[in-house]
Formats: C-alpha cells, sequence, structure tokens
C-alpha cells in the first residue's frame, strides 16, 4: 500500500514538474506569439488533475481506516489543492494588474487598441498567467515529494 501512495506522489511531483519547467521557460523566453503554450497549459491541468485524484485516494484510504503513522503527510498531500486554487485567482488578477500598468480600463480598452498593441497586451497577460502558474505547479512539486517521504506507515 505504502508503495502505491509513494508512487503516486511522485507521479504527482513529476507531472507538476514537467509543467513547471515548460512554463519557466515559457515565461523566460516572453515569446510573444508563446510557442508552446497550449501545450503548458494542458501538462498543468494534467499535473492538477494528478493531484486531485491523489487527493481522493487519500480521502478513500483514510475513509476505510488505513492511516500513514506521520499525519504530515494529508497536509503535504491536500495542500497542492489549495495552492492550485490560489494559483488561479492569483492567475485571474493578473489580467487585471497588466491592463492597470498600461491604465486600460478593461477588455472593451483593448479592443480599441491598433492590433499590434492589442497583440502585445494579450502576450503579456498570457505570460504573466504561465509564470504565475508555473510557480503555482512548482510548489505542488515541493509538496508532493515531502508527501512522498512522509506516506511510510499506511
Amino acid at each position: 500500500m505504502t508503495a502505491a501512495i509513494v508512487a503516486g506522489t511522485l507521479a504527482v511531483a513529476a507531472l507538476n514538474a514537467i509543467a513547471a519547467t515548460l512554463g519557466g521557460w515559457l515565461w523566460y523566453l516572453g515569446d510573444p506569439n508563446l510557442r508552446g503554450a497550449r501545450t503548458f497549459w494542458l501538462l498543468l491541468r494534467v499535473g492538477q488533475g494528478s493531484a486531485l485524484t491523489l487527493a481522493l485516494a487519500v480521502g478513500s484510504l483514510a475513509a476505510a481506516g488505513n492511516y500513514p503513522r506521520d499525519h504530515l503527510f494529508y497536509l503535504y498531500a491536500l495542500l497542492p489543492l489549495a495552492v492550485a486554487f490560489v494559483g488561479e485567482q492569483l492567475r485571474v488578477s493578473s489580467a487585471q494588474t497588466v491592463l492597470d500598468q498600461r491604465g486600460l480600463a478593461g477588455a472593451e480598452a483593448v479592443g480599441r487598441l491598433p492590433e499590434r498593441e492589442q497583440r502585445g497586451v494579450v502576450a503579456q497577460i498570457v505570460r504573466r498567467e504561465i509564470g504565475v502558474m508555473a510557480t503555482s505547479a512548482l510548489v505542488v512539486v515541493f509538496l508532493a515529494l515531502r508527501a512522498a517521504s512522509t506516506a511510510h506507515g499506511f
């Protein structure tokens, strides 16, 4: 049982590490076309889904009466859901931050800009969102590795 839980937490860490690495690279490059952004978002959602699957499995084990010796495991196994939620909230607010920096009231104001400037604003928003979510995925990697290290005793 313990080996399966450790393997699951390591899978969560690996999937989120791939997304965090690609997202960090895309953010670093600052490519205005953001090639690879679709792949990043797909990998990120897969990583988030794996964290949710792990949380459901851990909850099922707890409901069945199987508990780890180290109760910190629950913190490390369930906290990635909270991190993903907070990351999503920060991602949503990042668009408004970019608009505020440029003195734009909203999407309507962006629509009145010349097409080249519109593309620049959108690229900046997407880059910031990728940076926020890549950081979120990196935190999930750390938490999943900690969960794996405390999963003994199931």
